[in-house]
């Protein structure tokens, strides 16, 4: 299947399946994404709903795609991306998978499959903001980002210890995806990585990981199967670009 290539500053695009581009791939410093959970209920029915009325119950957003998969073929395809993604990797690399509460111990474990050492998990905290529960319910305002590294990590030198937890709201006029997460969280999130590394998204949705990694210096890789969500990043890095030109004029 072909796939459409953008190079936009110190940034590079594809559109395209990651499962096909991955393999050909410059070597990256961090690998930080947020794949699509197939999470949003407890049976296969449920969990087989659209993304949009899984999660949002809003036509506002575009829908996105791999997001209906059993938990056993979730865990089998995370684990292939992320052996390809291994390889694209220097070592000593990070990486930071985002998860709910549902598919948090699948994720640990389809982060070990894929080669990496899990680590630990950095609670995200989206406060009280986020979406209200039942009547008697627990408050599901967290989601995960469940961490580890290619190999041994070193010293760093440039920073650290960073947070252990993350509080941030979400910010609905930010958001130019369904899932999308806060351009403030990915700026904390990208901290660890090398000042002058590049930073690897095999699912950048609107660019959000890619905004944050261009405004900090760093470099960007990024993938996204939906030609919309690519279109959006696209236009989201290249205001990213054109900002830090001005900013350093």
């Amino acid at each position: 299947m072909p796939y459409q290539q953008q190079t936009i500053g110190n940034a590079t695009l594809y559109c395209g399946d990651c499962m096909e581009i991955l393999p050909h791939l410059s070597m990256a410093d961090a690998l930080i994404t947020d794949p699509p959970y197939s999470s949003g209920g407890m049976t296969i029915g449920a969990k087989s709903q659209p993304p949009g009325s899984k999660y949002v119950n809003s036509k506002k957003y575009a829908e996105f795609y791999g997001d209906n998969r059993d938990t056993r073929s979730w865990v089998m395809w995370m684990t292939l991306w992320l052996g390809m993604a291994f390889s694209r990797l220097h070592d000593n690399s990070y990486v930071m998978l985002f998860s709910d509460w549902r598919q948090f111990p699948s994720t640990t474990d389809a982060l070990q499959a894929g080669g990496f050492l899990w680590r630990g998990v950095v609670p995200w905290n989206k406060t009280a903001s986020s979406r209200a529960p039942h009547t008697g319910y627990f408050r599901h305002q967290c989601e995960y980002i469940v961490w580890g590294s290619k190999g041994a990590l070193k010293k760093s030198t440039h920073g650290g210890p960073w947070s252990g937890m993350i509080t941030q709201r979400v910010i609905p006029q930010e958001k130019q995806h369904m899932t999308a997460k806060p351009l403030a969280l990915m700026g904390e999130l990208i901290k660890p990585a090398p000042p002058s590394g590049i930073i690897l998204d095999p699912f950048m949705g609107s660019g959000t990981t890619g905004a944050a990694a261009i405004a900090s210096g760093r470099g960007f890789t990024g993938i996204e199967l939906s030609t919309e969500y690519f279109d959006i990043a696209c236009a989201r890095i290249e205001k990213a670009v054109h900002d830090r030109l001005n900013t350093a004029i």
